[in-house]
């Protein structure tokens, strides 16, 4: 029996499966939050309206279309996912990438105007959203690198400068009776992902494309560069105590910009592989930055800060944000899954608090059962 407590003990101790916890119970806490806003707003649908957004595509009764919207969630989630990595990133090494919405827009606009402005092809336009990314967020790194100027300062004035720049630029290549962007699919099908037979997989839902694979697989690299290289390790060491780090011969100003550089990358990356689907068309006389860079602090956090685990958090994020769309309108909003995505992100920040209760409570408990011991050898 003692064997089994230490080894049921050990495994709390771990702190994956704390996390793991802490993360399950966010969702519930945020899900029952939900349930009594939906409650007080109009009693009689609530709990129709809190099975929607967890049902999502399960909404529909026909599988094929079940299937359908299924692979449009994962698209969806596929482009949260990189905005969460590109905050996870930064975080892991002591900085707030709250301009990854930013980013993501440039992106957006660098993918577009070469798709449909010059006729380039995908991976051209990939590259292209990468690397515009990148710069703007290697400009929020080295003005804190060289200026001390905080991250989330210029984060925020370059969310707003890219929207605008962007809303301009692809005014260019605009519908002329729409306010929005011409259709891939007419203008430079050359432009959209391939699809290599994922669409197949989900009732021929053309928008499962390669960057489904492409943004795990990112992921992955995120985690093994983090944690499995010198690179990452030097990186992570320099957020601890630039200082230190830099006494230690690393180069800390470099190893700022880089980072948010790479964090604007993964960004652009993910408006690359949403947006060069087709399956969604972009509103130049848009006067708010896309709710997908903001998500992915939620996503992140929501994870556990682990590259992994932000694959589930970021699918989880998406689901319910899908899901409000099908709550009875004539009752509630569909912002109310949004309500209680804000909700999650807020308990998310007890993560660390109940991992020290737990701790605690572990220790009192092992002391207890020590203290169990030593009466019965006593006696």
């Amino acid at each position: 029996m003692r064997h089994d407590s230490d080894k049921k003990e050990n495994i709390l101790r771990n702190s994956g499966v704390q996390t793991i916890i802490a993360s399950l119970l966010c969702i519930a806490l945020g899900l029952l939050v939900g349930y009594i806003v939906l409650l007080i707003i109009n009693p009689g649908g609530a709990g129709e309206a809190i099975l929607a957004i967890m049902k999502n595509f399960l909404y529909y009764p026909s599988a094929v279309a079940a299937k359908k919207y299924f692979g449009t969630t994962l698209v969806k989630a596929s482009a949260l996912l990189m905005c969460s990595l590109s905050v996870l990133f930064a975080y892991k090494v002591g900085l707030f990438n709250i301009g990854a919405a930013g980013q993501y827009v440039v992106g957006v606009g660098a993918c577009l105007y070469l798709a449909l402005g010059l006729g380039m092809p995908w991976y051209v336009c990939l590259i292209a959203a990468i690397l515009v990314a990148a710069l703007v967020g290697g400009l929020s790194g080295a003005l804190k690198a060289y200026f001390n100027v905080n991250e989330v300062i210029s984060c925020i004035m370059l969310n707003w400068i890219g929207l605008y720049c962007v809303n301009m630029l692809l005014s260019i290549v605009k519908e002329q009776s729409t306010p929005y962007t011409k259709s891939l699919s007419s203008t430079n099908k050359s432009a959209l992902l391939p699809n290599l037979g994922l669409d197949k997989l989900f009732s021929d839902n053309e928008f499962v494309t390669l960057g489904l694979l492409l943004s795990v697989i990112m992921a992955v690299i995120v985690w093994v560069v983090l944690e499995k290289t010198k690179f990452g390790y030097e990186l992570k060491a320099t957020g601890m105590n630039k200082q230190a780090a830099k006494y230690c011969g690393m180069r800390e100003k470099r190893n700022i910009i880089l980072t948010m550089m790479i964090a604007g990358g993964l960004a652009g990356f993910g408006a690359a592989i949403f947006y060069l689907t087709g399956i969604e068309q972009w509103m130049v006389q848009q006067t708010s930055v896309p709710a997908m860079g903001f998500n992915g602090i939620a996503a992140a956090f929501l994870g556990g800060l682990n590259p992994i685990g932000t694959i589930f958090s970021s699918y989880f994020i998406q689901h319910i944000t899908s899901g409000g769309t099908y709550v009875d309108k004539t009752m509630y909003c569909t912002q109310i899954s949004d309500l209680i995505s804000a909700f999650i992100i807020y308990l998310c920040g007890f993560v660390l608090f109940f991992k020290l209760w737990l701790n605690r409570f572990l220790d009192r408990r092992e002391e207890r059962q020590n203290r169990k011991e030593q009466k019965g050898g006593e006696s």
